[in-house]
């Protein structure tokens, strides 16, 4: 499978060494509240308490599946005194959530909303919301 990104091509075979580690970042994601923090940070930066808002769990649990994602290196944090910030690493995650959350509504919707039109260049550009 031939893969562009930006000007570089790469290719990829079924028994390339990163397809064991591409199961493991898939298995990452396949947390319901680990998806919500990385659209959370789509956004941008977030502290603890605003990402537990807006994913609905307590501090506690949200900043458990965050050490998850710091361990796997999809976010990393940023100390700003007593406060720390999250923010995703790059926007690998962010498209892989995305691109999950378009299958899943043509799984529910006969036109999903990323094909309509205005609403589809503004969810390529970033479903933070």
């Amino acid at each position: 499978m031939r893969m562009r990104e930006g000007s570089q091509a790469h290719q990829y075979d079924v028994d390339d060494e990163y397809v064991g580690l591409a199961a493991q970042v898939f298995g990452l994601l396949s947390d319901a509240t680990r998806i919500r923090i990385i659209l959370a940070l789509a956004g941008g930066e977030l502290i603890v308490g605003d990402l537990a808002g807006r994913v609905g769990k307590s501090p506690t649990v949200v900043s458990q599946h965050l050490a998850r994602l710091r361990w796997a290196r999809v976010v990393a944090a940023r100390q700003d005194g007593n406060r720390v910030f999250y923010r995703l690493t790059d926007e690998h995650a962010r498209n892989l959530v995305a691109q999950a959350v378009f299958q899943a509504e043509h799984a529910v919707d006969d036109e999903p909303r990323h094909h309509r039109g205005a609403v589809r260049s503004a969810a390529l550009d970033g479903i933070s919301s």
